[in-house]
Formats: C-alpha cells, structure tokens, sequence
C-alpha cells in the first residue's frame, strides 16, 4: 500500500496548473481528502467528464481516463460521465470559435462507443457510467438563472479564448457561457470530492465547480488538472484534425510505430500522462534520458512497449517491438501489406491519391518534396513521374505505410 505522500505524488504527476500557488493548493486539499477518507473508512468520489464529440478516441483523449484508473487502483469510486447534454451545448473550453452543435442522435450514436473504448484502460468492474441528461434534462428556466447568479460575465471574458475572440471581433454566443454552468452542476449533483480534467477545463473545474459546490452548501472539489498531450509532431495538441494522432483502435504494430515517431522532445510528457510508470521510474527515465547514460532510441522503445502493453496487453508489446525492428531498422518489408491494384499509368501524385496515401495533391507533393515516397526502396522526386505498372512493386509512403501495386 502506498503511502499518502506516494499517492499524493503518483496523482499529480503530469499536472499543470499555469499557476505555483494554485497548484500548490490543490496538491495541500488532495492528501487532506486522501487522509480523511482513510480516516473515515470510505473512498473519494472522482470523475472526469467525456463529450461524445467524435466516436472513436485517440491517446490524448485517454489522458483523463489514466489519471481516473490511477485512483481505481487506489481504491476511490470512479465515475465515467458522458456529456449527452454538455456535448449539445459544445464546449468553447479549447476552441477559439464557436463549435458546431451536434443533434441528440448524434451525441447518442457518438456515446455508444466511447465507453466500451474506455474500458480498455478503466476496470470495467469497478467504473460507474453515468450520463448528465440525467439531472441537465431537469433543470428548469429558474433553476438556471440561479446557477448564473453565482458568477459575473467579466469572468467569462477574462478567459482567453473569449478574451482573444473579443479583441478579434469575433462572436461569442451566449450558450457558450451555460458550458461552464452546466459542467459545474455536474460536480454538485454527485457530491465529487475530486474532478480530472485537462488544462483546457481549468475554469470550468476550478472556478465553475468549486463555486457551485460552495454556494449550494458542498465541500468545494479537488481539481486535477492535466497537461495536454502532443501529438506525434511532438509540439501540436493531439488532433484528428491535424492528422498528428495515435488512434486506440489500430494495431499493436501500428501505434508501437506510431510512439516510436513521437520526437525525443516529447517523450517525458508522454511517461507522465500516457503510462502506468510511477514518478520514480519516470524520474529514473528522465534523468537517464538527460545524462546520455542511455541512447533516446532505448527509451523510447520502452515507452512504446509500455503504451502497446495498456492497450492490447504486455504479451502483445514484443511482437509489435519486434516487427518495428525488422522494418525500420533491418529494413525488412511487412508481410501482411495492402494490395492495390493500378490499371492505368498514373502520376506519383495521383497515385499516392489513388492508394489514399495522401488525402490532396497539395499533401502528395510535400511528401514527394520531403523525400517520403519511394518506389521499390528508391526515393521518388518528380511529382509528375508518369508509373505504369506492369509486375508487383512496393510503394512506401514515410515509415509506415508500405503498398503492394499490383498490374491488372
């Protein structure tokens, strides 16, 4: 059993809270509600809140689920909530314009798939799921207006992405404002000792739910803020949108790839959001890492083994690990490539279209341009290169992907 302080320092590794003071506070509230629930002989009530945006979920969106199975395996009652009402309002939280609003149908297919994802790294046994349509469905007019009371609209526009968009000139619609409201109501309906959260829902946790907490008469939360992971560019939030993600639902193979990509600038923040490694072992890692007592590449294999063995289970970790090594650096071919076959002479650039190896001609000559398209092992320069393929070829597109074109 851990101690508290070790509890305490497992919790808040990979927090940020932009702010000593605060976090400093937040660390001080934590071991005073771990000691009084061992006291008392009874578990905190934890949750992190998931809007059913999209239905299938990168690493970045796993962060606050590993945070969330770090006090499962404490012991603490953890909630999995899905925003079915949040997400239709849509959380301007990380946004520097309005979201789209999606329709209930959409929020609800979206939802049916994000908790069997989650269950990938939450104990499924030991996971409460709960939906806030349960209690924002109940609220009435008046019931809202008293919510609002509690807060200013100066604190609204303080926040920087209002803040940013105001000097912008650009809109900043009014329901945008209920977000924080609605997701503060959650913590005071199910009485949450802690909320996890990333650093984008920090006044949505610190300032909306402790707030409402005090105000309706309730110990305020614990917040646990965590960074935000980066993608594979090692810089850029982790987004579909800018293609720098590491999906959960691939292969063993292809995230272990994908990890092994991730630059060297990044891999300490992926040991403290993305792994099941304590802050020693992190700390061991990272001081190796700094020294040079041990090569970036070693470590990083770890890393990408340990991430592999959370989702597709440890056993599944050194094949992947080892067909990494047989392609790129013995530079073998997989066996198990797609098979296309190309019935006309086409341009490189409109076969890379053709083979979805790029999604425009824009993409597919930045990584002609790049040296990232080779034919049979030889590196492609000429965008417009006519290939006519008359026996089985190779065609590799960055590290990763690798086609087999066949002739018709």
């Amino acid at each position: 059993m851990l101690s508290i302080d070790e509890q305490v320092a497992l919790l808040m590794q990979g927090t940020e809270y932009g702010d000593e003071e605060l976090k400093q506070a937040m660390e001080r509230e934590l071991r005073e509600r771990l000691i009084e629930a061992q006291k008392e002989g009874r578990p905190l009530r934890v949750y992190a809140g998931f809007d059913p945006t999209s239905s299938d979920l990168h690493l970045g969106h796993t962060i606050p689920m590993r945070k969330l199975r770090q006090f499962q395996d404490l012991g603490h009652e953890v909630t999995f909530l899905i925003g079915s009402y949040t997400a239709l309002v849509g959380d301007p939280s990380d946004k520097n314009k309005a979201r789209p609003i999606l329709t209930e149908a959409q929020v609800a297919d979206n939802a049916r798939t994000y908790a069997e994802q989650a269950f990938r790294l939450l104990d499924r046994e030991k996971t409460k799921v709960r939906y806030n349509g349960e209690w924002l469905s109940k609220l009435t007019l008046l019931d809202l207006i008293r919510l609002g009371q509690n807060f200013t609209v100066q604190q609204f526009l303080t926040r920087d992405n209002f803040a940013q968009r105001l000097e912008r000139g650009e809109p900043i619609f009014l329901h945008e404002t209920f977000y924080a409201l609605m997701q503060g109501y959650d913590a005071v309906n199910m009485q949450t000792d802690v909320q996890v959260g990333g650093t984008d829902q920090l006044f949505n946790i610190i300032v909306a739910g402790r707030k409402l907490q005090e105000a309706l008469g309730q110990k305020p939360l614990v917040g646990i803020i965590l960074g935000i992971l980066p993608g594979t560019d090692g810089v850029m939030r982790m987004s579909k949108s800018t293609g720098n993600i590491v999906p959960i639902s691939t292969t063993a193979e292809d995230m272990y790839g994908k990890v092994m990509s991730v630059p060297d600038l990044a891999m300490v923040k992926y040991m403290q959001l993305a792994t099941r490694w304590t802050p020693g072992v992190v700390a061991d890692y990272e001081s190796k890492l700094q020294s040079g007592a041990v090569h970036p590449r070693d470590i990083k294999m770890a890393l990408a083994r340990e991430i592999v063995g959370i989702f597709y289970g440890d056993e599944a970790a050194a094949p992947a690990e080892q067909n990494f090594i047989s392609i790129f650096q013995q530079h073998a071919l997989p066996e198990d490539m797609e098979q296309v076959t190309v019935d006309r002479a086409m341009t490189i650039t409109d076969l890379l279209i053709f083979t979805h190896s790029a999604r425009s001609k824009n993409e597919a000559r930045r990584l002609i341009d790049q040296g990232g398209v080779k034919l049979e092992g030889v590196t492609l320069e000429d965008a417009m290169k006519l290939i006519e393929i008359s026996q089985p070829i190779v065609l590799q597109v960055g590290k990763r992907k690798f086609v087999k074109l066949m002739p018709k």
